[in-house]
C-alpha cells in the first residue's frame, strides 16, 4: 500500500460519515416527492363533518376556504416583505 492509497483511505474514513447522511437526506427527499406526487386524500380527515347537516357543511367548507385564502395572502405578505428586506439591505437598486 503505497502513500496515495494511505491518503484516500484516511480522507475516505473522515468524509464516509457525512457521505453517508447526505446519501440518507437524499434518498428521503426522493420518497417525500414520490408521496406529494400521489396527492393526500382529505376526504378521510374530513369524514366527521359528513354527519352534519347540509349548512354546517357549508360553513366549514367555506371556513376552510378562507383559512387557505388568508394563510396563501399572508405567505404573499411575507415573500414580498423579505424580498424588500434583501433589496434594502445589498442596496443594488
Amino acid at each position: 500500500m503505497g502513500v496515495y492509497e494511505t491518503i484516500k483511505s484516511f480522507i475516505d474514513k473522515i468524509f464516509s460519515v457525512p457521505i453517508s447522511f447526505l446519501d440518507l437526506a437524499i434518498e428521503k427527499l426522493g420518497s417525500i416527492g414520490k408521496v406529494m406526487g400521489q396527492g393526500l386524500n382529505v376526504s378521510s380527515y374530513l369524514s366527521i363533518f359528513g354527519d352534519l347537516p347540509k349548512e354546517w357543511q357549508m360553513v366549514v367548507t367555506s371556513i376552510m376556504a378562507s383559512m387557505v385564502l388568508f394563510i396563501s395572502l399572508f405567505l404573499v405578505i411575507a415573500i414580498i416583505r423579505m424580498y424588500y428586506a434583501v433589496k434594502e439591505g445589498v442596496k443594488w437598486w
